[in-house]
């Protein structure tokens, strides 16, 4: 099974390229390994740099589903934004507050090649803005308030 990197590995903070063949078996295969570890670890979202894949592919676990978004641009933001509660896989055990847009909307191609645009508020917003920054080298940390350690 893939690895999550974890701070402060510099692969974290690296731009991600666009994915230049979404249909390819390589991505295919990728697609289904991030599913599996987000899975494993109980995470809402992964973004490839984060198993150390420098291209900018995400996959989402949303209501049951896996949103797989592909080359995203947040194409319409909220002006109002609010704080919500964050943690991430590459940053082990520490949470705390990030502002976000309220709402969001968000162009991609998705696994089948499609392009497709979504509509997020609330926690699917959250999540796609915190995977995206993922791809562009940023981490939550780097926007939080309150970070605090989990306690064990």
């Amino acid at each position: 099974m893939l690895k999550i990197i974890t701070n402060p590995n510099q692969i974290l903070r690296q731009k991600s390229q666009p994915v230049a063949n979404v249909a390819n078996a390589e991505i295919k295969k990728l697609i289904s390994e991030m599913t599996e570890i987000m899975m494993t670890k109980d995470g809402v979202g992964l973004a490839a740099p984060q198993i150390g894949q420098n291209i900018r592919l995400i996959v989402i676990n949303h209501k049951d589903e896996v949103l797989v978004i592909i080359n995203p641009k947040i194409v319409k933001k909220s002006f109002f934004k609010e704080w919500g509660e964050e943690g991430c896989l590459s940053v082990p055990g520490k949470y705390g507050e990030v502002k976000r847009h309220k709402s969001i909307t968000t162009k991609y191609i998705d696994d089948k090649g499609k392009t497709q645009e979504v509509s997020a508020k609330g926690l699917l917003a959250r999540v796609i803005q915190h995977e995206i920054d993922h791809l562009d080298g940023i981490l939550f940390v780097d926007k939080v308030r309150g970070l605090h350690q989990l306690e064990k």
